[in-house]
């Protein structure tokens, strides 16, 4: 069911201070920031050889990312994403086991301009989880 690891995403509270720290202080290659506001964020991807970390920024006081920045001031690891091959099937399978869907269970366009979904921390070990349809 699940595929690759597409991106690990890290809440930070300041996106220029943490793309400057990928990209000066570790010669990352580092995307131009991109606002989600159906998402409440703004990220960025420092892209890597085997997979992608998103760094995250709230867009706004409403911003899911400044709630968990609240309780994490520094930030720290917010989700990790994996890839589906079909996101609706996927999902059907999780809901009839017992897992729970954030939102409204249906998928929004995600950063790479996706279907994505995200899974209640809760079902799985402590881990926020968000699907990617590939």
């Amino acid at each position: 069911m699940l595929g690759k690891v597409n991106h690990i995403a890290i809440a930070v509270p300041d996106l220029a201070t943490a793309t400057a720290t990928y990209r000066d202080t570790l010669g990352a290659t580092v995307s131009a920031p991109q606002a989600l506001p159906e998402h409440g964020v703004t990220v960025v991807f420092v892209e890597l050889p085997n997979t992608k970390v998103e760094l995250l920024e709230p867009l706004g006081a409403a911003s899911p990312i400044a709630a968990f920045l609240e309780k994490s001031p520094a930030g720290g690891m917010h989700h990790i994403c994996y890839e589906v091959d079909d996101i609706l099937a996927v999902r059907d399978r999780l809901v009839a086991s017992g897992a729970r869907v954030l939102g409204d269970g249906n998928p929004k366009t995600g950063a790479h301009g996706k279907p994505v979904l995200f899974l209640h921390p809760k079902d799985f070990l402590g881990t926020l989880v968000e699907l990617e349809e590939v």
